[in-house]
């Protein structure tokens, strides 16, 4: 039980998975929870019932329940602070063929990304001790003009409009992931009045 505990003060929110991976029976969790120590944030995640919560708390426990996901559009947009739009659930990136996150907490919306799209502009950022991968402000863009049919053209012209006037990223980044997501064609005369 010390050991569970040590590791939820270090990172923040522990898994039942990961206590499986190193030999400790997921009933000691269970204990923990009736004795007050730890408290059942979603499934199979857990956390100090004291911790310290964030406006990033939903991104933390996205971060352990997919942590082969990338948090993408608009919660990337969220935490880099870019645009005005407040998501309901966290949008996660996840490879086209893995299987649906079965976590039920947080709400999550999930992107199907491949290749490129899916591995290259990701930035490892620490939220309440949780390593949580999140695209950088330049792929992000690129991203919302790919998936502008689902969050919205004026997101998209939004986040744009803001990098480049705040210089949130260069535009030969931007360019760079535009290709990779193929939205070169999309994005030039939105960029060519607004640069």
């Amino acid at each position: 039980m010390k050991q569970i505990l040590k590791l939820a003060h270090n990172s923040g929110v522990v898994s039942a998975g990961e206590m499986r991976s190193q030999g400790i029976h997921h009933e000691y969790l269970r204990r923990l929870c009736e004795h007050g120590k730890l408290v059942r944030v979603g499934r199979g995640l857990y956390g100090l019932p004291d911790a310290d919560v964030t406006v990033h708390h939903g991104l933390a426990q996205a971060g352990k329940a997919v942590p082969k996901g990338v948090i993408c559009l608009l919660s990337a947009l969220r935490f880099h602070e870019i645009g005005t739009q407040v998501p309901h659930e966290v949008w996660v990136a996840i490879d086209r063929r893995a299987a649906r996150p079965r976590a039920s907490h947080p709400r999550m919306k999930i992107a199907r990304f491949s290749g490129k799209s899916l591995s290259e502009g990701i930035d490892e950022h620490k939220i309440e001790g949780v390593p949580v991968k999140i695209y950088n402000p330049a792929k992000t863009v690129a991203d919302s003009f790919k998936y502008r049919n689902k969050i919205g053209l004026d997101v998209a012209l939004e986040a744009l409009r803001e990098v480049i006037r705040e210089r949130r990223c260069n535009i030969d980044d931007l360019w760079r992931y535009a290709k990779i997501c193929r939205v070169t064609r999309i994005m030039r005369p939105y960029m060519e009045a607004i640069v």
